[in-house]
């Protein structure tokens, strides 16, 4: 290939590297602007506080499928697991579908029938999780799963 025909090469190059460089620029300052706005308030940014959430919950044993209601800060029980839901909000209607709750979940165990001595309550999931990704912030339990469904309105 001539000199002259790699030098324009280098050229298309350089000039391709100060786009990227431009264009790299730009997608760091698109994404700078919605951390900016994560950090504000979820009444800011139009979420609407609910007074319950509804979760569906399986037991992987069984097959067993339930749709339980709760209100906000009171305890359910599902087999050996107490869900506590502390705070619940979902996105007005034109808006992006979205249903958040803050869970807490604690495996309470069986009562051994022989000693009757009461097994250790163990947290096995304290977090937010998110209707239409219930996979970012899953409950991980041998036994059982947990999922949000929506918020009490």
């Amino acid at each position: 290939m001539p000199a002259r025909a790699r030098a324009g090469f280098g050229g298309c190059a350089s000039i391709a590297r100060r786009a990227l460089s431009g264009a790299a620029c730009l997608v760091f300052l698109s994404l700078a602007s919605p951390i900016a706005s994560a950090q504000q308030a979820p009444a800011q940014e139009g979420w609407i506080v609910g007074t319950g959430v509804t979760l569906q919950t399986l037991d992987k044993i069984t097959a067993r499928i339930a749709t339980t209601e709760m209100a906000l800060s009171q305890p359910t029980r599902f087999g050996t697991l107490e869900i506590t839901a502390y705070h619940c909000a979902y996105r007005p209607p034109e808006a992006p579908p979205e249903t958040a709750a803050f869970l807490q979940i604690k495996d309470i165990g069986y009562k051994d029938k022989k000693n009757q001595s009461e097994i250790e309550a163990v947290t096995v999931f304290s977090g937010w999780m998110f209707a239409s990704s219930p996979a970012i912030s899953a409950l991980e339990h041998p036994v059982y799963d947990v999922t949000v469904l929506a918020c009490a309105k």
